[in-house]
């Protein structure tokens, strides 16, 4: 079976084009499809002293062999202004979500075959053009009609899962509610099973509050909430441990034994995954009817059109992308 990758590269003021330009450098393992603009692409390409031939391709077909070095499959959209790098413009706004939506709707189309891969956009310029975006996984979530998905960040040697996402900490409790976390697991476990391990993962769980409570001095969500979801879910054959005090989760040891680690919230499990593996990381849509990977930064502004824009995070996409493809089919 063939497979391919749907790169959306994200707000073309940013680095998303130039490492869109450096993966081409290199042939792929399997075809790479460009959803943008084929003018923004190669002014920076120009820009970066990078040769690029894009190769059009016709509507809902795939590629059958990856593009050779220096050359990169395109499906054409345009912009809806002139870019300069390093400065927004509301005005592309629109173009980014048609970039994303029109990846994205291929995807659906052939999920078994076609993987979306994102470059990172600036979420500020598409609400100040009016038009509401929280991120790329919200996004997706209603572009599949998706009840929940969930964010896992992942390196080479560590995985983190979110229950909730980009929350201000003082809503995060109440987010945290008996259905939010069984569907958090459940999604985990199916999405893990399918497209990383061939056995019933190892889900450590952390806490909410230090200590994970302290038996209820510090916090009762452990008591009320989340210690009883996970006894309904191991009973139903989930191998689920915890739930864990945070500050000690993630030891060496706990590590060697853990398939993904369960974060109550953004800043618990995130800064420990990106200390590790800034560069390396990338981040996974689990709950998506089809393979969604993504950068693990930024759009590096200042970066864009100087050529010291690191490529490394994205190339891991794609690699990750095509092995969750392949896992996903056997």
């Amino acid at each position: 079976m063939t497979f391919a990758i749907a790169l959306s590269p994200g707000e073309p003021a940013g680095i998303g084009p130039d490492i869109s330009v450096h993966i081409a450098q290199q042939a792929q393992a399997v075809p790479v499809i460009a959803y943008a603009d084929p003018a923004l692409l190669q002014t920076r390409a120009a820009q970066l002293q990078q040769p690029l031939q894009l190769l059009a391709i016709e509507e809902h077909t795939l590629p059958s062999t990856p593009a050779p070095a220096g050359a990169l499959y395109i499906r054409p959209q345009r912009c809806n202004a002139a870019v300069k790098a390093g400065t927004l413009n509301t005005a592309n706004a629109d173009y980014v979500l048609q970039c994303l939506q029109s990846a994205a709707n291929d995807c659906l189309q052939q999920p078994q075959q076609l993987a979306l891969v994102t470059g990172p956009v600036q979420k500020s310029i598409i609400n100040e053009a009016g038009i509401a975006f929280s991120g790329h996984t919200e996004f997706l979530q209603a572009q599949a009609h998706c009840d929940k998905v969930v964010m896992m960040l992942a390196t080479p040697r560590l995985r983190v899962a979110l229950v909730t996402t980009h929350l201000p900490l003082r809503a995060v409790p109440d987010a945290i509610t008996a259905d939010n976390l069984r569907r958090t697991l459940q999604i985990i476990h199916a999405d893990l099973q399918r497209y990383f391990t061939r056995h019933a993962p190892q889900i450590f769980v952390c806490g909410l509050n230090p200590h994970a409570g302290e038996n209820g001095y510090l916090g009762r969500e452990e008591i009320d909430v989340i210690a009883p979801v996970l006894h309904e879910l191991r009973t139903q054959g989930l191998q689920l441990t915890g739930p864990l005090p945070a500050d000690t989760a993630f030891t060496n040891a706990l590590r060697e034994k853990a398939d993904v680690f369960v974060a109550m919230y953004h800043d618990q499990g995130l800064p420990v995954l990106k200390a590790e593996g800034f560069g390396e990381a990338i981040n996974i849509t689990l709950g998506l009817p089809f393979v969604r990977t993504s950068v693990d930064h930024g759009t590096a502004l200042d970066l864009a059109g100087t050529g010291r824009a690191q490529h490394s995070s994205l190339q891991h996409a794609i690699d990750s992308a095509v092995q969750m493809l392949q896992h996903g089919q056997r």
